[in-house]
């Protein structure tokens, strides 16, 4: 009976160490298991740290691997047969729009050109109008000299000299009339030169068979008819030859400058709506362009000049 408390002491110890190992090789037995899941999440790709990892490093090695691809060569393009067809139509459709272009242009500055020759005639028709009037021109001169002078300077003077002195139909009918009594009378003085060349005048005077010697009352009237018609021409013929022409000198003077201005506006007229070469637009550029309304070339190949 004494020895059984014995007993039981020595087997306490005993059961202790059988939980210590039974505890231990649950540890073991789970790290274990863990390594091997470990192991093989990393091996399939599915454990997030080192799928990173192998990111990162497939980003950081592809600079280097980059170059690589350069030295591939460039495939050369092939055109393909349809494109190589279609190059004789765009060449020729190319070719119609640059046709169409220089044709525009050829358009646009005959335009130009007929526009500038429009210009001129309205300044001639206003400049006839002054000198018409015996305004002066004003403005009209410089416009005239820009225009015209260098295809008619002398025109363009005797213009300027008629308009700052001017002399209108209507003044030289009033003074013809006004000469009238001197005109049928002959002259009282003068050398005996003078009254035998206008003897002569009076008696060598080519006229119709049948036609009276006209009388200086019946000169007077066609003087004044020629006026009234615009004809200062016939109207000074008349006048030279009455008998008292001496008195009309300075008539006659005044009324072959009222015919000089108006030749030289027929002339410029004439130049603003023919010329070529020589006629200026407002810039003072000068107009190539033919005009619409020049006569057609001659068996020369050119026109008849101004």
């Amino acid at each position: 009976m004494a020895d059984e408390p014995t007993f039981e002491r020595r087997a306490e110890p005993v059961r202790r160490r059988s939980g210590f190992a039974l505890v231990l090789g649950t540890a073991l037995l789970a790290f274990v298991l863990g390594a091997a899941i470990v192991a093989w999440l990393a091996w399939r790709g599915q454990l997030p740290g080192i799928g990173h990892r192998h990111d990162r490093a497939a980003s950081a090695q592809a600079p280097f691997a980059a170059p690589a691809t350069n030295l591939t060569a460039t495939p050369v393009p092939t055109v393909a047969p349809p494109a190589i067809a279609a190059a004789p139509a765009l060449s020729a459709r190319i070719d119609s729009l640059e046709q169409r272009l220089d044709r525009l242009d050829l358009r646009a500055e005959a335009a130009a050109g007929n526009t500038a020759r429009a210009e001129g005639l309205l300044i001639a028709f206003a400049a006839r109008r002054m000198i018409d009037r015996g305004a002066p021109l004003g403005y009209l001169e410089d416009q005239l000299k820009l225009r015209f002078a260098d295809a008619q300077p002398n025109a363009v003077e005797t213009l300027i000299d008629a308009a700052r002195n001017p002399v209108t139909l209507e003044q030289l009918s009033a003074r013809l009339e006004a000469l009238a009594p001197a005109l049928g009378a002959p002259p009282r003085s003068g050398s005996a030169w003078q009254r035998l060349r206008q003897g002569l005048s009076d008696l060598f005077v080519i006229r119709h068979e049948a036609s009276p010697t006209p009388a200086p009352q019946t000169r007077l009237d066609h003087a004044r008819e020629a006026l009234v018609a615009g004809n200062v021409a016939a109207a000074i013929a008349e006048v030279q030859h009455l008998p008292g022409a001496a008195a009309a000198a300075v008539w006659i003077a005044d009324a072959r400058r009222y015919q000089g201005a108006h030749q030289a506006l027929d002339l410029i007229e004439t130049t603003a709506l023919l010329d070529t070469g020589r006629l200026q637009n407002g810039a003072g550029r000068k107009v190539q362009q033919p005009s619409p309304a020049a006569p057609p070339p001659d068996e020369t190949g050119g026109t008849s000049a101004l």
